[in-house]
């Protein structure tokens, strides 16, 4: 089976922040419908993935929230939830946060042999441990989560890093971005995109599929892949 079609999702600020500096609350950028919006792309992938910096960060369950959409996933033939998948380098996953409890089945990508002790040991039967090399990381767990998995609709929620890193090599299909009216202002706050060789180098411009007003938010989506060196 080919790599999953991988769909980043992310909020931010309009000076370009996912949250506030570490330790202080969580920062809500998004409004209600976007958030139901959120939710609708999560009923229409297989699986949801989110690095194990978030999960330590936010405690997220990662759910599809309306029953609705879970019935009709059941209906379509599908699980009521999708595969919940994290990646660590650590295995440092604490078998109390919320992700391993709710939903349905769970995966870890584990890179590493350490990495994949440690996460054996911390979880139990809690979810899945799937080894992945330190090389090529993340061609590998695509491909296995294509192969193994049965994936093809993968949806990236984070964090900054992992974005990062996805569109630093190629591997994204489809930006949704949504720009809140707020502006953070901490140099030590959490950013979006770090520092990499993007695709095509600064000058490159990424086509626009959509921009769309929800409320008091934007969504942009972007096709990462498709770069022009001229304005479209």
């Amino acid at each position: 089976m080919p790599r999953p079609f991988v769909l980043l999702s992310a909020a931010v600020s309009l000076d370009g922040y996912l949250d506030t500096r570490p330790g202080e609350d969580r920062l809500l950028l998004s409004n209600a419908a976007d958030f139901d919006r959120v939710d609708s792309v999560r009923a229409s992938v297989d699986a949801i993935l989110v690095g194990a910096g978030t999960l330590r960060a936010d405690n997220p369950r990662l759910l599809v929230n309306s029953p609705e959409r879970r019935a009709a996933r059941v209906a379509s033939g599908l699980p009521e939830y999708p595969l919940k998948v994290t990646i660590t380098g650590t295995g440092d996953l604490d078998p109390a946060w919320k992700f391993w409890h709710h939903g349905g089945k769970k995966l870890v990508l584990a890179v590493g042999d350490e990495a994949i002790g440690k996460a054996r040991a911390n979880l139990g039967d809690l979810a899945t441990i799937q080894g992945i090399p330190t090389e090529a990381t993340w061609q590998t767990a695509l491909d296995i989560l294509g192969d193994v998995y049965g994936v093809q609709r993968l949806m990236v929620e984070g964090g900054g890093t992992i974005h990062t890193q996805l569109l630093e090599e190629a591997l994204a299909d489809e930006l949704q971005l949504v720009i809140a009216p707020l502006l953070v202002g901490q140099s030590d706050a959490v950013r979006m995109l770090g520092p990499a060789n993007y695709l095509g180098g600064p000058s490159a411009r990424l086509r626009l599929l959509e921009t769309k007003p929800i409320g008091d938010v934007v969504l942009l989506r972007y096709a990462p892949k498709d770069i022009s060196m001229e304005p479209r």
